[in-house]
């Protein structure tokens, strides 16, 4: 009888283990994934209507720190492309952002925008 018990157990923990993993797996497609939306709907990207390059003869590339996934990705291009003028495309991959900009650079509030994000930023080059 004392068997049977521990086997009763261990199919309870088991299928405890199995609900939980379900719940999470359910929980995640809904809500975004990664570290930084798992409690929160991923954030839609924000289209710049202008995407003619020659429109915007000012770059800069910006080095972003802190970014760990790509909802993090789409956050500071979000904060710069909600900026007038700006076409930004962030890589992941190289923790970099390319900031095309229709008029002369305003590099503070560029980094000012990324920082208002919650991430930092460091010019890399123009």
């Amino acid at each position: 009888m004392g068997e049977h018990i521990v086997e009763i157990i261990i199919i309870i923990v088991l299928i405890a283990a199995v609900a939980w993993g379900i719940y999470h797996i359910v929980r995640k497609s809904k809500h975004g994934g990664g570290c930084c939306g798992e409690h929160e709907e991923a954030e839609k990207r924000i289209a710049v209507k202008d995407r003619n390059k020659s429109h915007y003869p000012y770059t800069i590339t910006l080095k972003i720190e802190g970014m760990t996934c790509e909802n993090c990705a789409r956050r500071v291009e979000n904060a710069l492309n909600s900026l007038d003028g700006i076409w930004a495309k962030v890589d992941i991959s190289s923790n970099k952002a390319k900031v095309r900009c229709k008029q002369p650079l305003d590099e503070k509030m560029l980094l000012r925008a990324v920082t208002q994000a919650g991430y930092a930023a460091n010019k890399i080059e123009k």
